[in-house]
C-alpha cells in the first residue's frame, strides 16, 4: 500500500506488521532495492519504504541534504503519528538517516547504518564531484557503467545479468538533477563533529568489498557514535540487502529485536 506524506510530498510504501522501521534507499538505487528483504523484516515490522525526494514518487527537495533529512522528518511524524522509529538507511539514505537523527532528536529509537559514513575521503569525494559533472555533460547512461561498479564487485555482475540489468534500469530512471545535487551535498558532508550528540543505539553494516563506502568510512563512524556495534558483511558490497538478503535480515533483525 502507497500513501502521500509531508503535505503530498513524499510517497511511502507499508507492508508488514508491527512496531514501524523505516528503510532508506541508496543514490545509485531506488525503494525496490529493499524488495528482497522487505517480506522477511515485514513478519516483525511495519515497514515504511520512501521514495527519498526527488526519486519515484516524491517531489525533489531543494536545499542541499539537510532540506532532504528535514522532508523526511515530516514524512515520517505524518506516517507513525510522531511515535519513535527504527530507521535503516543503505550508502545516500544512511547519509540522510544520520542527518535526519542528527536534526530531529527522538525521531529515532534505534538506528541502522548500512554501507555509509560521517564523511568521505578526499578521493571519495572527487570521484561525487566527477560523477556530478559526467552527469551534468553527457546524461547518467555515460555513468552507468560506473554506478554499478560502486554497487557490486565484478564477479557478482557477471554472475548475475538479470539482477545488473533490473538495477541498471532503476538506476537510469534516476532524475539528472537530483542526482548532481546529491553528489555536491555528499562531496561536501562531514558529520564527524556532532557524531557523539547522537545517543541512540545503532548497528553499522558495511560489505566486505564495498568500494563506494569503504569499510574504513564505516568503522568510523561505528566509533563516533556513543553506543554503536560494527559488522561487516562478507562477500557483500554496496547493497548487501540484494547480494545476501538473508544475511542482511538477520543482522538487522538480530540488532532490532
Amino acid at each position: 500500500m502507497q500513501a502521500m506524506f509531508a503535505d503530498g510530498q513524499v510517497a511511502v510504501t507499508a507492508s508488514g506488521e508491527g512496531p514501524p522501521l523505516v528503510l532508506l534507499h541508496s543514490l545509485l538505487a531506488d525503494a525496490t532495492s529493499f524488495d528482497r528483504v522487505a517480506p522477511a523484516l515485514g513478519r516483525d515490522f511495519r515497514i515504511l519504504i520512501p521514495d527519498l525526494p526527488g526519486f519515484g514518487g516524491s517531489t525533489p527537495a531543494p536545499g542541499g541534504l539537510e532540506a532532504v533529512a528535514d522532508r523526511m522528518a515530516q514524512a515520517l511524524r505524518d506516517a507513525t503519528g510522531g511515535a519513535p522509529v527504527a530507521g535503516l538507511g543503505n550508502g545516500y539514505g544512511g547519509f540522510v538517516l544520520l542527518l535526519c537523527a542528527l536534526r530531529h532528536p527522538g525521531l529515532f529509537d534505534r538506528l541502522v547504518f548500512a554501507d555509509c559514513g560521517a564523511c568521505f575521503s578526499e578521493p571519495g569525494r572527487e570521484a561525487f564531484r566527477t560523477m556530478a559533472r559526467v552527469a551534468g555533460e553527457t546524461g547518467l547512461p555515460a555513468i552507468a557503467d560506473t554506478a554499478m561498479r560502486r554497487l557490486f564487485a565484478p564477479a557478482f555482475q557477471a554472475a548475475h545479468p538479470d539482477l545488473m540489468a533490473e538495477r541498471r534500469a532503476a538506476f537510469l530512471r534516476t532524475d539528472p538533477a537530483v542526482f548532481q545535487a546529491a553528489c555536491a551535498a555528499l562531496a561536501g558532508l562531514d558529520l564527524r563533529g556532532r557524531l557523539s550528540a547522537l545517543r541512540v543505539p545503532a548497528l553499522v553494516l558495511v560489505g566486505e568489498h564495498d568500494e563506494a563506502t569503504p569499510p574504513a568510512m564505516a568503522r568510523e563512524l561505528a566509533a563516533g557514535l556513543p553506543d554503536a556495534r560494527f559488522v561487516m558483511l562478507p562477500d557483500c558490497a554496496h547493497v548487501p540487502q540484494l547480494q545476501a538478503p538473508e544475511t542482511f535480515v538477520d543482522a538487522v533483525t538480530g540488532f532490532l529485536r
